[in-house]
Formats: C-alpha cells, structure tokens, sequence
C-alpha cells in the first residue's frame, strides 16, 4: 500500500519474498508490503482525500479486517472512508 489509496496484490506465489516484489511493483510510487499468512487484510482511505487519512487491518476474518480498517482510517481523520482493497489467504 502507498499514499493516496495506492495498493498492489500479489498471491499464490511459493516464495514470500517473489509476491512482495510482485505487489510492489503494481503499486504506484513509495509502497509498503504487507504479507498475510493465515489471515486477511483490508485498506481502507477516505474518498474526499484519498492521499489523507487510510487504514488497515490484518485480522482472522475478513468482516473483522474490513471493520478495523475502516475504524483506523476515521480515527486518523477520515471523513468518508471506504474500503479500496482485501484479500484472504487460503486460509483466512
């Protein structure tokens, strides 16, 4: 994920380190990785300023992860937050 709602995926690789540089390489400008293993992720930015407030969350669920991403982006200023990405492992 990178600034103003930026993101890459990247899944069913063998090796970790071949999806992150797959996933960084689809996501626009400076991008953080962030690998999920048994779990699900959400990001979550605000619609009125997308390269303002944003959120997300690596939970068991994925209702849990939408939520807290969600929760993460208002708590940081947030005025119309939105859920922009997810995505489960197989066993997530």
């Amino acid at each position: 994920m990178g600034k103003c709602g930026a993101y890459g995926q990247a899944y069913d690789f063998q090796v970790e380190s071949d999806a992150r540089a797959a996933a960084l390489k689809k996501c626009r400008g400076e991008c953080t990785a962030v690998t999920i293993k048994r779990a699900c992720a959400a990001l979550s930015v605000d619609m009125r300023n997308p390269c303002g407030a944003h959120g997300y969350a690596v939970l068991p669920r994925i209702s849990s992860s939408l939520n807290a991403a969600t929760r993460e982006c208002y708590k940081f200023g947030g005025s119309e937050c939105v859920i922009r990405a997810w995505a489960c492992d197989a066993k997530g």
